[in-house]
């Protein structure tokens, strides 16, 4: 009885870890598109040879073309990594978060439907 508690009470402790809530921005007069806004901002940023490229695809993220990165944007690791929330990865990984206005394109973009 004692290692069932024991089990349960880890388990409670690690399902009990929250992820902050990702951040919606108000997108009035914001409409970014894959191919003008976000495409350099994934390209200079994450979309490298050794993260997430079409070959690399770390973590199992492809940013290299719309239609991966279209896909990506559908989980919320996307934006919660982006946006450097609590309970996800980091992103960029070892560097310093991305400018408020480009993870401002990149949410609304998201919000507003991931438009090519």
């Amino acid at each position: 009885m004692k290692k069932m508690y024991v089990a349960c009470f880890t388990l409670a402790l690690i399902a009990g870890c929250k992820k902050d809530s990702i951040t919606t921005y108000d997108c009035t007069g914001v409409s970014p598109t894959y191919t003008v806004d976000i495409k350099p901002i994934l390209d200079a940023n994450c979309a490298t040879s050794n993260c997430h490229s079409a070959t690399a695809k770390k973590e199992g993220y492809d940013l290299s073309s719309y239609s991966a990165s279209k896909s990506a944007s559908g989980k919320s690791a996307f934006l919660g990594s982006i946006q450097h929330k609590s309970g996800y990865k980091a992103m960029p990984e070892g560097r310093a978060a991305l400018d408020e206005a480009d993870i401002k394109l990149i949410s609304c973009w998201v919000q507003n439907g991931a438009p090519q």
